[in-house]
């Protein structure tokens, strides 16, 4: 069952607890732990369930901010992003004193 049939509320608290006594009865560390955050979480998962609604697409837009601004190399402003940027690996001092006088500043 799966939350898109709306199982009724019985079903859901007997699986729970079938759930719960399975991760009691396992002498497995892991299987404790999480059967406490599901514990800590099921008025979310609850929510879920019951509605079918979920805060994906907002996760999903969350991510791709904090993506582009990793990419953005700690650029926050947008005109700074989208600067084109080069690197470069050079072998002597002399170089690399010729390449800082010849960047833009503005």
């Amino acid at each position: 069952m799966c939350a898109r049939q709306q199982a009724p509320r019985s079903a859901i608290s007997h699986r729970l607890f079938c759930f719960y006594s399975w991760c009691a009865n396992s002498d497995i560390p892991e299987l404790s732990r999480l059967a406490e955050t599901i514990s800590e979480w099921w008025t979310e998962t609850l929510a879920f369930i019951t509605t079918g609604v979920t805060n994906a697409r907002t996760e999903g837009a969350n991510r791709l901010i904090k993506n582009t601004t990793r990419v953005a190399f700690g650029f926050h402003n947008l005109d700074n992003q989208r600067r084109p940027r080069t690197v470069g690996v050079h072998t002597s001092r002399d170089q690399t004193s010729d390449m800082r006088a010849s960047i833009p500043l503005n």
